[in-house]
């Protein structure tokens, strides 16, 4: 795509492409992947990467991928330190107010968008070239295995299909692991946020979904409400349900109380919770807290190890 049709299809800061002294210009080839619009021909082991999709990162950290761009609002406070500190890689701003000069600037070969930034793919299309390889909760295989198909597909382009093997085979066994050690147990998944715990079916229903476990709120008639919902279930009614295990998400850990509530540790709001004494999962201390991160990173790393901590939990029990 030329600069004019750039600067005619987004106004922009920068256009055209400069002699920016990186590899950039070192061709490694193309090579068609399978994405959300159908097939795409991308370059080969691209040299200047803007990495949006917050389930690709530590998948390209993986691969020893430095991005020239990502927003740096949606990184995980842990393991994600450089990129952070890394003043040439550019914040791209996050999906509601993306950077989209910042992005121009960098000269990207691709962008890996989807996901958060699934609105935007447009107009960052007007920049470089833009992939969604996203997971989806709408693909025909479901989440879990849509992070397969994501992670062998950044191999792909990378160069680095070995690597996401290794990735892939340690989520299979991971999951393999954790379906043999649940047996039907009645499950609550919740959402911490702001002192208070609600259903977060709609956010880790999908950590469930391959799992011999039963969604206690299915049972009980519930619909799952959003992960932002915190309002509107009452502890009483987890406590009528009696669930036998709780896999709880903490919101708060991961982003920070919103504005005008104050951020409570997850443990401490099961542990406080005076309807819950007689409850199974609170008499058995079957609560499974999964990493802080998982609500930032959501990739295939997140699950095997929030598999990893299924199968050691429930393990103990079986």
């Amino acid at each position: 795509m030329t600069s004019t049709v750039l600067c005619a299809g987004v106004v922009l800061s920068a256009c055209g492409k400069s002699d920016s002294g990186s590899d950039s210009g070192k061709s490694h080839g193309n090579v068609t992947v399978t994405t959300a619009k159908g097939e795409v021909e991308v370059p080969l082991k691209p040299a200047k990467v803007v990495a949006l999709d917050n389930t690709s990162f530590l998948t390209l950290k993986a691969f020893g991928i430095k991005p020239v761009a990502a927003p740096k609002g949606l990184l995980p406070k842990e393991g994600f330190e450089d990129w952070q500190k890394d003043s040439s890689i550019k914040d791209a701003g996050i999906h509601h107010e993306p950077k989209f000069e910042a992005i121009n600037a960098t000269e990207p070969d691709l962008i890996i968008g989807g996901y958060r930034f699934g609105e935007h793919h447009d107009k960052l299309s007007k920049i470089a070239k833009t992939i969604d390889i996203a997971p989806s909760d709408e693909s025909k295989e479901g989440y879990v295995n849509a992070l397969k198909a994501q992670t062998v597909t950044l191999g792909k382009i990378f160069g680095q299909e070995d690597k996401a093997k290794e990735i892939v085979v340690a989520l299979d066994k991971s999951q393999q692991a954790a379906t043999a050690a649940t047996k039907g147990e009645k499950v609550f998944l919740g959402v911490a946020s702001a002192g208070k715990i609600d259903n977060g079916a709609s956010r880790i229903g999908r950590l469930t979904q391959p799992l011999n476990l039963k969604n206690v709120l299915d049972a009980g008639g519930k619909k799952s409400t959003s992960v932002h919902d915190n309002s509107g279930l009452a502890p009483e009614t987890i406590a009528k349900l009696n669930p036998d295990w709780v896999i709880l998400l903490d919101r708060d850990a991961a982003v920070g109380a919103e504005e005008g509530t104050v951020a409570v540790p997850a443990k401490k709001v099961v542990e406080g919770m005076e309807a819950w004494d007689k409850t199974t999962f609170r008499a058995k201390g079957q609560v499974i807290y999964l990493d802080n991160n998982f609500y930032l990173t959501e990739g295939i790393q997140a699950y095997t190890e929030a598999f990893d901590q299924v199968a050691t939990a429930f393990g103990k029990t079986g």
